[in-house]
């Protein structure tokens, strides 16, 4: 059994460990970037201290895990915690029920597959990315680093998502387009046409969304 600990301590990092816990890891707990920011959503009763303990600890444990839902976090996280530990492991964390092609799926260091997740073939994954419970993935799909592709979530065919993507819950891309880095698709958008990086589309059909609306999302 691998001991893990988890970078991040609120409902994610909880999810997490519950997946930890049903591939035959042991979470260990959680760690975070800044413990005076610890609110009521987090698990405080959980969490070992920030990233300075795993610079005490590192020979103790096995491995780690992002416990972050934020592509942008997950990324500049994962990137200075690997800076300072070369050798500490990324496992990947596939849930028991999710189901892939094992002969042709290309996974990243610390990808996260969730429950009932559904990938067909040739897909990529890259270091970081996490496809949440529920979401399917359609053949030959490009996920960038430290993506996020939310519940429910529908990717079809041949989509190129770049890094630090957010797909939000029950989203549809359609075939073959293009989602560039650093772009947001709002919950429940229809993706007609590609994205351009760095935007947040919203809508059926999705279009770039006004200023205002950004900060519902």
């Amino acid at each position: 059994m691998s001991r893990i600990v988890v970078l991040g301590a609120a409902g994610q990092a909880r999810e997490v460990a519950w997946y930890l816990r049903e591939t035959g890891h042991e979470c260990v707990g959680f760690v975070v970037s800044d413990l005076s920011k610890l609110n009521d959503r987090d698990s405080r009763d959980r969490v070992l201290g920030d990233e300075s303990w795993i610079d005490a600890h590192h020979s103790e444990i096995d491995g780690l895990a992002l416990g972050i839902g934020s592509p942008g976090p997950r990324n500049r996280v994962a990137d200075r915690v690997r800076a300072r530990h070369p050798n500490l492991r990324w496992p990947t964390i596939v849930h028991p029920s999710a189901t892939f092609d094992h002969e042709s799926i290309k996974l990243g260091d610390g990808v996260m597959i969730g429950a009932r997740a559904v990938l067909t073939v040739n897909v990529t994954l890259h270091d970081w990315c996490m496809i949440n419970f529920g979401a399917t993935i359609g053949h030959e799909t490009r996920i960038g680093r430290g993506a996020v592709v939310n519940p429910g979530a529908n990717i079809s065919g041949g989509v190129a998502i770049g890094d630090g993507v957010l797909i939000g819950a029950g989203a549809v891309i359609l075939q073959y387009l293009c989602v560039g880095a650093g772009a947001t698709v709002g919950a429940g958008a229809v993706v007609t046409k590609d994205v351009a990086p760095g935007v947040t589309v919203v809508g059926v059909p999705a279009r770039v969304a006004p200023a205002d609306a950004k900060s519902s999302l």
